[in-house]
């Protein structure tokens, strides 16, 4: 009886103490847990509490792993559209922003950090885009002009997820400006083509119903020329910009001398003005230009062609060309013509754009001379300046790059010593 007390009174000890360490390992995990867990490492523990300790400290931290992967491909996306050249919006089911990238942002005004969770209609006020947004019709876009009204925009809603919508805008100003300018130049084309053609329609009916004297004939004859003239020149020069603004742009390795431009040049003028007008050619230091040949011809010679028009019989043309200190070349068109107003010299290079369009048309202009000039200009990398004072004369200028001018070492002179091959 004794020996059976004694024995269950030690099995009583093992089990207290067995509970009793069992109790401590359950307190220290217990502590650790509401530690944070993921904050420190589990507890060591023997037995079964320290793997079930190990266990959630691996879940935990795969957990953790997958949370940060995915913060990771999260902030990714976010910064590759943040790049985005477009806009973009995200708004929750109620119109509130709940993300801007920056291009959203430059587009409608708004702070990317400030006007989240802000009503968008209460930000971007324009009553197109309120009233496309609360329509839901989203089949089709909607076009209006930034806040700060330097701008076109376009605009894409599309629904998703729970009542959600993404925003897309899209700046247009350029390719509105592109279409607008296209509009014109086929309205100016039609008309300019259609004046003729009414002229010469009336001529040929006068020849057909009306008995002329000859020299009655002969005048109407001599105006019909003029004005299929003018038809053939409006052709010639829609064709010229169409094929200097399709081709690639020029090399600077193919060199044309300008000697050669200038001699071309006084024959041309001296050809057509037909000593109307004092004109004085300066070729200058010998030199060679980087580019198109016909192209340069063209600028250069749609200046002084320019300049022999619009400056009255007797006045004087001067075309000149120099190399300055910087390297550059300059070709300078100075006539003593009528001059032009301050502010019709920005557009003077607009397609038809004219200052007085009854004298242009007198003159033969086709209005797309200076837009050819311009052309040829940006495309050999230089500028077209121009200067004019009313009642005194204009001054046009083309400074072309260093890297497109060379100075050309004229040859020796020949010694009688020296086989002529």
């Amino acid at each position: 009886m004794t020996w059976a007390l004694l024995l269950c009174g030690v099995v009583a000890l093992v089990a207290s103490a067995v509970a009793a360490g069992l109790w401590r390992r359950q307190q220290r995990l217990l502590r650790w847990t509401a530690a944070g867990m993921g904050e420190t490492d589990a507890p060591l523990l023997p037995g079964s509490i320290g793997e079930i300790g190990q266990r959630v400290e691996r879940a935990l931290r795969a957990g953790a792993s997958a949370q940060a992967g995915q913060a990771r491909r999260l902030d990714s996306f976010l910064t590759a559209i943040d790049a985005s050249p477009n806009g973009i919006l995200l708004l929750d089911a109620q119109d509130h922003l709940q993300w801007i990238n920056q291009t959203a942002a430059g587009h409608f005004g708004l702070d990317v950090q400030r006007d989240r969770d802000q009503r968008v209609t209460n930000l971007v006020r324009s009553p197109a885009f309120v009233e496309h947004l609360q329509t839901g019709r989203f089949d089709e876009g909607v076009s209006f002009p930034s806040p700060r009204g330097d701008t076109m925009l376009s605009v894409a809603v599309r629904p998703y997820g729970d009542s959600m919508k993404l925003v897309l805008s899209q700046d247009i100003t350029a390719r509105e400006r592109s279409d607008r300018m296209r509009r014109d130049f086929v309205a100016n084309v039609s008309h300019e083509i259609r004046s003729p053609l009414t002229v010469l329609a009336g001529f040929i009916e006068t020849l057909s119903d009306l008995p002329l004297t000859g020299a009655e004939r002969q005048r109407v004859l001599v105006l019909m020329r003029q004005q299929t003239d003018r038809m053939r020149n409006l052709v010639t020069d829609l064709l010229a910009l169409a094929q200097i603004e399709g081709a690639p742009r020029p090399l600077s390795d193919t060199w044309t001398d300008v000697g050669e431009l200038m001699s071309q040049i006084e024959i041309s003028a001296r050809a057509s003005d037909r000593d109307r007008h004092h004109f004085e050619l300066q070729a200058g230091e010998p030199a060679q230009l980087g580019g198109t040949e016909p192209e340069l011809f063209s600028a250069f010679w749609n200046l002084v062609s320019n300049a022999l028009r619009y400056t009255p019989p007797g006045g004087s043309v001067t075309a000149q060309w120099a190399l300055r200190a910087d390297g550059t070349g300059e070709f300078r068109v100075t006539d003593t013509g009528a001059g032009i107003e301050r502010e019709h010299i920005p557009r003077l290079t607009e397609r038809f754009y004219r200052v007085d369009g009854s004298r242009s048309r007198e003159t033969g202009g086709t209005g797309l001379g200076l837009a050819i000039v311009k052309h040829v200009v940006q495309r050999h990398d230089g500028e077209l300046l121009i200067d004019s004072v009313p009642g005194k004369g204009s001054v046009f200028r083309i400074v072309l790059p260093a890297f497109r001018v060379r100075a050309r070492i004229p040859a020796p002179p020949r010694t009688r010593s020296e086989p002529v091959i």
